[in-house]
C-alpha cells in the first residue's frame, strides 16, 4: 500500500509539471508560430541527475532538443532526475510523457535502462530513445551509444604528451562499466603515448549512488588530493562533478580535462583558461537525429553507434593552449579510425 501510495505522488507530481508547473529550469514547451506538419510532434525529454544546467552530458541533449525545436517547430516537454530515485519513479516519468502524448520519449543515460524497457512495453505506438545503453531490442527503442573510450583515448595522448610532471589523473562521476570504459581509453592512451607516465584513477561515488555526478565539492576534494599527489593534468569524466575538478586546476595552478561539451566555452570564465580540451560526445546530434527521423517519419530502432569515423565524439580545440599537441591527438585520431589502434573498451 505505501509503494502505491508512493507512486500516485509521483504521478500527481508529475501531472502538476505538465500541466505547467514543470520541474525544468527552462521553459517546458515550445512552438512554431506557424502550423506545420512536424508542430503536431510532442517529443518529450527526461534528463539525468543534473539536468538542464549541468554544463556537460545533460545540456549537450538539451542543445539537440532546442536545435530541433527551432528548425522543425515541435513541442517539447523536458523532466528532471531527482537524487536518489528508483527505477519506479523514473518509469512514471516516462510513463507521464508517453500518456499526455510525447512521441518519441528520449531518455538521458544508462540509468534508465530498466524504465524504458517498462514504458516501451506499455507503449508500444511510442517511439523512445535512450542515450549511452544498448540493451533494449524492442522495435520501439532506438539505442543511442557512443565510442567514449575512443575520445577519452585522446585525452589521454593529450594528458601524456602535455604533462610535465609525469603524472596524470582520471576522476569518473561513478564507478560503473560505461565510466570504466572512458577510463579505459584514457589510460590506455597514456601509456601507448609514455608508458613512464603515472596515472592515478579515481571515482567519486559507487552504485547505486549516482549523485559523484552532481557533486562538484566531492569533484574539488578528489582533484586536489591528485594535484597533492604530483598530477598536474586531471581527466573529469564526471558530468557535474567536473566544475569543481576545474576549480581545483585554477587554484593549483594545473590543468584539466573536461567530458561531454566542450567545457572550456561553457565553464565559469574564472577557470575557462585551465580546461585544456575536452572529450566531446555529440548527445545533441544523437539527440537531434532521433527527432529529426520522428519528424521524416521514420523513427530511428536499433543500435546507433557515435564514434570517431562519423564524429560522432572528438576532441575539442577552443583552448589556445591546445594547439603544441593538436597533431599528436589528430594522428591518433587517424590510426584509431584506420583501425591501426584498437581501443579498450573495459579494465
Amino acid at each position: 500500500m505505501h509503494r502505491a501510495l508512493k507512486m500516485a505522488a509521483v504521478m500527481a507530481a508529475g501531472a502538476l509539471a505538465l500541466a505547467g508547473c514543470s520541474s525544468s529550469s527552462t521553459p517546458a514547451t515550445s512552438t512554431s508560430p506557424s502550423a506545420s506538419p512536424s508542430s503536431a510532434i510532442k517529443v518529450g525529454m527526461a534528463y539525468d541527475i543534473g539536468g538542464r544546467g549541468d554544463k556537460s552530458f545533460n545540456d549537450m541533449a538539451a542543445a539537440g532538443l532546442d536545435k530541433a525545436a527551432q528548425q522543425f517547430g515541435i513541442q517539447t516537454k523536458e523532466l528532471q532526475a531527482v537524487a536518489g530515485e528508483t527505477d519506479q519513479q523514473k518509469a512514471a516519468r516516462l510513463d507521464l510523457l508517453a500518456s499526455n502524448g510525447y512521441n518519441p520519449v528520449i531518455a538521458v543515460g544508462f540509468a534508465y535502462a530498466g524504465a524504458v524497457k517498462t514504458e516501451a512495453a506499455k507503449f508500444p505506438a511510442v517511439n523512445f530513445a535512450i542515450i549511452d545503453d544498448s540493451s533494449n531490442a524492442a522495435p520501439n527503442v532506438a539505442n543511442l551509444i557512443f565510442s567514449a573510450n575512443e575520445s577519452s583515448y585522446l585525452m589521454g595522448v593529450l594528458a601524456a604528451t602535455a604533462t610535465k610532471t609525469g603524472t596524470v589523473g582520471f576522476i569518473g562521476g561513478v564507478n560503473v562499466p560505461l565510466l570504466q570504459s572512458f577510463q579505459a581509453g584514457f589510460d590506455q592512451g597514456v601509456k601507448d603515448t609514455k608508458p613512464s607516465v603515472k596515472v592515478i584513477d579515481k571515482y567519486l561515488t559507487q552504485p547505486p549512488d549516482f549523485g559523484g555526478f552532481n557533486d562538484p565539492a566531492k569533484g574539488k576534494i578528489t582533484a586536489q588530493g591528485m594535484f597533492d599527489a604530483g598530477a598536474d593534468i586531471v581527466y573529469a569524466a564526471a558530468g557535474g562533478s567536473g566544475g569543481g575538478v576545474f576549480t581545483a586546476a585554477k587554484a593549483a595552478g594545473k590543468l584539466a580535462i573536461g567530458v561531454d561539451s566542450d567545457q572550456y566555452l561553457s565553464a565559469d570564465p574564472a577557470v575557462q583558461s585551465v580546461i585544456l580540451s575536452s572529450a566531446l560526445k555529440r548527445v545533441d546530434t544523437a539527440v537531434f537525429n532521433m527527432i529529426q527521423a520522428s519528424v521524416n517519419g521514420a523513427p530511428l530502432v536499433g543500435v546507433t553507434l557515435f564514434d570517431l569515423k562519423n564524429n560522432g565524439v572528438g576532441a575539442a580545440e577552443s583552448n589556445a593552449a591546445y594547439a603544441p599537441y593538436k597533431s599528436a591527438v589528430d594522428a591518433a585520431a587517424q590510426n584509431i579510425i584506420a583501425g591501426t589502434i584498437t581501443v579498450k573498451n573495459a579494465l
